[in-house]
């Protein structure tokens, strides 16, 4: 199989009026915290990265895409570009592409990452044919790059300042060359960003030019309210002009970027149609894999009005359904939990127990059993509020940011009477 890379319009200014692109939004989680990046926004006027309308798991993703191509048919390009990091999501992100070379075996397919943690996927990235992959690198010296980053979170752990830049550096610049050694096209994005690393984007144009990159995006800073850098100053188009210029004698650059959202679709710099977000929502309301018929959802409750139980202390779940005329949700049956105790094997009869639900809403919920009842395509969403507006909210696939919850207490995340024992 050929793949026609000159078909990317990111990459290709001459594509860009011709050829569309659609971004899969199925990588929520992020690895490192920018500055200047705050991802709580979603205002379809505003396309940065970062803002999405909704979440998708990959087989969701794919039947957007599915749909998609029957409003758009000359999208050619998939990405995977947050509104997290892909690598931050590794599993949704490498089956969302499996899915896609899988039922479109001539898209071409690229990734938009901070390059943390992408090195250990690069291999089964170019045998999927992955052609083209997109590291932002601000700084390539950790002095510059402890003033753009507040934390960076490898492999559980957590890093600040120096550190932090140094590691995230390093494993850029490591990631950059294996994705050269194994034919990959490169593109580099460096953020304008001014008192903090205007002065050094010419440093590190030149550096990634000596590994291998084939194309640098020098993109002037958004100004986003409620970060660190918000009383910062966006760049003129003058001094990005002067920038791009300057790091041109190292790498050809692109100068035609819409700062894209993490759920774009079309033509580059065009808002996304109604139709297409509409169709997006739909893919968001159904179950993980649309495939299956999963017409409940299972909630947590102690009194049965509210969402206010953790997992590991629920000793039934309410089931609700929707009645497809009306609109209206209702209770249909309680169902008995698994008994305490007996580890994974506890979840995965509990998934047995609602595998005809999509979702399960808890106020609480470890690891463990989060893992076992998203591999078996129940959903856990951990929120709190009156059940009858979370359900609501979840079967019409609307926002339910608002319920999420906030607090991170203990390990899982969650405050727990519980004694720990099965939940972890």
């Amino acid at each position: 199989m050929t793949l026609n890379i000159k078909n990317h319009p990111c990459f290709n200014d001459s594509s860009r009026h011709t050829f569309g692109r659609i971004h899969l939004p199925v990588a929520p989680k992020c690895n490192i915290q920018c500055n200047y990046c705050s991802r709580k926004f979603d205002c379809m006027n505003e396309n940065r990265p970062g803002v999405t309308s909704k979440v998708l798991s990959p087989r969701q993703a794919l039947y957007y895409l599915q749909q998609a191509m029957e409003i758009s048919p000359n999208i050619a390009v998939v990405g995977i570009a947050g509104p997290g990091d892909p690598f931050a999501n590794p599993d949704e992100t490498m089956e969302t592409l499996r899915l896609v070379r899988e039922h479109y075996p001539e898209m071409l397919l690229c990734v938009a990452t901070n390059g943390l943690d992408l090195m250990p996927w690069i291999d089964e990235l170019a045998e999927l044919q992955v052609s083209h992959v997109t590291i932002t690198i601000n700084a390539i010296d950790p002095e510059v790059g402890s003033e753009i980053y507040a934390w960076v979170r490898h492999k559980k752990k957590m890093y600040r300042d120096i550190e932090a830049a140094k590691l995230l550096i390093g494993n850029q610049l490591e990631a950059l060359k294996r994705l050269k050694e194994v034919g990959v096209t490169a593109k580099v994005n460096s953020i304008i960003i001014p008192g903090i690393n205007d002065g050094h984007v010419i440093e590190v144009a030149r550096k990634v030019s000596e590994l291998g990159a084939d194309i640098l995006n020098c993109l002037p800073y958004y100004q986003t309210t409620e970060t660190l850098f918000e009383n910062i100053e966006e760049p003129s188009p003058v001094v990005v002009a002067e920038i791009q210029k300057a790091t041109s004698e190292f790498l050809p650059q692109m100068k035609h970027c819409a700062r894209c959202r993490a759920d774009a679709a079309g033509i580059i710099g065009e808002i996304n149609s109604e139709e297409m977000m509409l169709k997006l929502a739909e893919a968001a309301s159904l179950p993980k894999n649309p495939s299956e018929h999963r017409p409940y959802i299972a909630v947590s409750s102690i009194e049965g009005a509210l969402i206010n139980q953790h997992l590991g202390e629920a000793d039934r779940f309410l089931i609700y359904g929707m009645d497809g005329n009306s609109g209206i949700c209702s209770l249909v049956d309680s169902r008995p939990a698994p008994l305490p105790g007996g580890g994974e094997q506890r979840w995965e009869a509990l998934a047995r127990i609602l595998a005809d639900c999509r979702a399960l809403l808890v106020n609480g919920a470890g690891d463990s059993p989060t893992k076992v009842l998203n591999k078996q395509g129940i959903e856990v969403l951990v929120m709190e509020g009156m059940i009858e507006d979370a359900v609501h909210c979840v079967f019409t696939g609307q926002d339910v940011k608002h319920l999420m919850r906030g607090s991170q207490i203990h390990a899982c995340k969650t405050s727990c009477t519980g004694t720990g024992g099965g939940c972890g």
